[in-house]
């Protein structure tokens, strides 16, 4: 199955998808006789891969910042996208063969796919396996970091901030070492209510106080992103602040 990437899906598509599934990026165009030659090949070499790899297709007429973002010369031209880095990629029709080789080389290992089903099995013993395998594998790191954080039992906290030392600053990282420093727990984390509260509390006192306004962006890592309150309250921090 191919995903249609536009400029406004890119971000999420293809580089935050790439984190964790490689992405291959086939740019194309409707008047372009080899894109049509190439683009069911790589539908149906990247198809038999299970979604271990996925494909993102780029109409390059509509879509002109991920051409300049590419330096397109000419197309079709095709990228691998693995942890939001381009690690290969080809110019012109290639034949199945050629197609199936770049693919091949972006499916995960036997050690990379075990690592993955003990990730998405979640639970402490299989976290725990995972960083056996690969002490600095990022998911299970960071997954490992957040049960510690909700359970909170002696000496949880102090192992979760010496497991997030081992990886470099990601958005999931800081989200977990905040709901460390807030007391926070995914589940509050889930539902908002508390936090919401929380946060009306702290905005009254985050100008003249630093650890108010400490507190106050840290439950907004908590929330995430993703979470329509954050930027909200972003927006009334900085009418509190300036």
């Amino acid at each position: 199955m191919a995903i249609d990437v536009t400029d406004s899906t890119f971000q999420t598509e293809v580089l935050e998808r790439s984190l964790t599934t490689p992405v291959v990026v086939d740019l194309w165009a409707p008047w372009c006789g080899p894109c049509r030659t190439l683009g069911p090949i790589l539908e149906k070499v990247v198809g038999e891969t299970g979604g271990q790899v996925v494909l993102a297709k780029v109409n390059v007429d509509e879509n002109p910042q991920i051409s300049q973002a590419f330096r397109v010369q000419g197309i079709p031209a095709v990228y691998a996208v693995v942890g939001g880095q381009v690690v290969d990629g080809f110019i012109g029709a290639q034949p199945e063969h050629v197609v199936r080789e770049f693919v091949g080389r972006l499916r995960p290992s036997e050690q990379e796919q075990e690592l993955a089903r003990l990730v998405e099995a979640g639970d402490e013993a299989s976290l725990r396996r995972a960083l056996e395998i690969k002490p600095d594998h990022e998911p299970a790191i960071v997954a490992l970091a957040e049960l510690l954080a909700g359970r909170r039992q002696d000496g949880d906290v102090d192992e979760a901030l010496a497991l997030l030392d081992r990886i470099p600053e990601t958005p999931e990282s800081r989200r977990v070492r905040a709901m460390l420093r807030t007391g926070e727990t995914p589940q509050a984390a889930e539902d908002g209510d508390e936090i919401t509260a929380r946060l009306d509390e702290l905005l009254e006192r985050v100008k003249g106080d630093d650890e108010a306004r400490q507190e106050f962006v840290d439950l907004l890592e908590v929330l995430g992103a993703d979470d329509p309150r954050t930027a909200e309250y972003r927006r009334k921090l900085s009418r509190q602040l300036f």
